[in-house]
């Protein structure tokens, strides 16, 4: 992990961590890093918040300014980036959004040629001159770049999202949350195209109300919503759309868990889960791997991060991975977490099977789960400290197996996050309260 950019991009408060001159001079940089032999081809998407027009042209200038020609593709998902720079073979990708956070924050998210998350010897080698005083040569003449609107990229990944679904969803009452996010009116024309009777909530963005008691991080919005209408499902992304998390019929919230429970299972029955294994991180719960161990699906365990999941899932040929957040990738048609991509195959299941999804989870008993952040003085002291590491051993050892202690560092923030998995809330409150009593008594506290 880099001093700038995290587990997913440069994140932070716009123009207080994250500011225009950054942008700028990550402009500069991969405008001369892509284009040393030959012009560069650059792509770039943004979300619904008011910074992000700061971001984008601050940007577009260090890019041309380099000599690289720049391609806009305005409000468009995060996997939509992906799709459009790998598809039209562009040699970055760059996308500005924070994802889940508030409108204030905002973040720079960079995409190699194949649509994956940047390399870290790029990424470091940018970091590297973001720090540095000198600068990389201008263009000059016929050698400075353009900047080119690119709506027809945004629209062909649209349409590539309709192909995706291999069913009519006619009959089917669907209620979308869009954060008032970029996925705004894309979902919308998606679940229209295929059929559904569709209802929208958080489609109107402002610039300032991005993930503001809407989306996948605030669904009791959704909840009451699919109650209230009779719906048959929810969806509720986040502000850039790569998170999907579901509603059933009942109001019920099916998380990434849940929901790569159900895949799971489907894709193993239809024999398309390749190698039998699903992709998790360590924050899954160990209901997951306990229901997975009785349908004889194998699992394999990452850091934090749809960046890791993605890694772990190309180097051994996986098809399905995720997070409990909503980061779920179906590596055979993404290189990212897509949540409309997430929506579309979980309504192919629910189509297919005739079944409604609350009856679709049974068999996927969550443990009990308490996770605490706690703003700690440094990330890397309080990770390593010998009392917390034996706190959390001895926590290990009363659950004998029946649940689960987790301790990591936030990959954006100040905080070390603390969980524990038991077979009670009361457990679980009492083991997290232990390691935060330790973390406490050495001062690693702010």
């Amino acid at each position: 992990m880099g001093k700038y950019f995290g587990t997913d991009g440069f994140r932070g408060e716009v123009n207080v961590d994250l500011t225009a001159e950054h942008a700028w001079r990550i402009g500069r940089f991969l405008g001369w890093y892509f284009g040393r032999d030959h012009r560069a081809r650059v792509v770039i998407g943004k979300d619904t918040r008011r910074s992000s027009y700061t971001l984008e042209y601050a940007l577009v200038a260090g890019l041309t300014a380099s000599g690289a020609d720049a391609y806009i593709l305005h409000v468009i998902p995060t996997p939509g980036v992906s799709f459009v720079t790998r598809a039209d073979q562009f040699d970055c990708g760059i996308m500005i959004s924070a994802s889940h956070n508030p409108y204030y924050d905002n973040g720079i998210k960079l995409f190699d040629h194949n649509g994956e998350k940047m390399d870290e010897q790029t990424i470091a080698a940018l970091e590297e001159y973001l720090d540095q005083n000198s600068e990389v040569p201008f263009a000059r003449g016929a050698d400075i770049g353009v900047a080119v609107d690119n709506v027809a990229a945004r629209n062909r990944y649209l349409g590539y999202l309709i192909s995706l679904a291999t069913v009519s969803y006619r009959g089917k009452r669907v209620g979308l949350d869009c954060a008032n996010g970029s996925s705004w009116m894309m979902a919308k024309a998606v679940f229209d195209a295929l059929g559904a009777t569709t209802y929208v909530i958080g489609n109107a963005p402002n610039g300032l109300n991005i993930n503001e008691n809407a989306g996948s991080t605030h669904i009791e919005g959704l909840q009451a919503f699919v109650k209230e209408k009779g719906l048959d499902v929810g969806f509720a992304f986040d502000g850039d759309a790569d998170r999907c998390l579901a509603v059933d019929a009942n109001g019920n919230v099916v998380d990434g868990d849940a929901i790569l429970y159900v895949m799971g299972k489907y894709m193993k029955e239809r024999g398309t889960l390749d190698h039998n294994t699903v992709v998790t991180t360590v924050m899954s719960n160990f209901g997951l791997y306990k229901a997975f161990d009785r349908l004889g699906i194998s699992y394999e365990k990452t850091a934090v991060g749809d960046k890791y999941v993605y890694e772990c899932m190309a180097k051994n040929g996986h098809r399905l991975g995720g997070e409990q957040s909503g980061h779920i990738i179906f590596s055979k048609v993404a290189n990212t977490g897509d949540g409309i991509i997430t929506a579309i195959y979980l309504m192919e299941l629910i189509c297919n099977s005739g079944k409604p999804l609350h009856v679709l989870t049974e068999g996927f008993v969550r443990y009990p789960q308490l996770l605490k952040n706690v703003r700690v003085i440094d990330k890397n002291t309080a990770m390593k400290d010998e009392a917390v590491l034996a706190a959390v051993a001895a926590a290990e050892a009363e659950l004998d197996g029946a649940g689960r202690m987790l301790v990591r560092a936030s990959g954006t923030e100040p905080l070390v996050r603390v969980m524990a998995e038991a077979e009670s809330m009361e457990l679980c409150e009492k083991h997290v309260a232990d390691v935060i009593a330790v973390m406490r008594k050495r001062g690693l506290l702010e």
